[in-house]
């Protein structure tokens, strides 16, 4: 199993939604975090002053999924956000030792 975390720019959210449905994904969990990578921040004016923002907003997506998920997850969710841009996002993918179901105490892909 693998934890799946993407990082993507939040008006891409509904499309990558939908790309993670049709790639037969149940289940994703949605966070709205800030950072910054290449983008590296923007200037903004606010009453006549100039701010740099060093922190733009982005949306984390964090999915648990089957080994043999992945590979069709990372191009649905790839596809979905690209704009071609700078600051598109990342996509991490890290080993998932144990999930358990808390409802019914089903273990790892049973889980799932």
């Amino acid at each position: 199993m693998k934890m799946l975390t993407a990082i993507i720019k939040p008006f891409k959210l509904d499309e990558v939604r939908e790309a993670i449905t049709d790639a037969g994904i149940a289940g994703v969990t949605v966070s709205e975090v800030k950072g910054f990578g290449r983008q590296k921040g923007h200037t903004e004016l606010y009453r006549g002053a100039e701010y740099q923002v060093d922190f733009l907003p982005k949306v984390q997506l964090e999915i648990a999924l089957k080994n043999e998920d992945v590979d069709r997850l990372v191009e649905a969710i790839t596809s979905a956000a690209r704009t071609g841009k700078v600051g598109d996002g990342k996509i991490f993918i890290r080993p998932l030792e144990q999930v358990v179901r808390i409802r019914t105490g089903e273990l790892d892909e049973e889980a799932l």
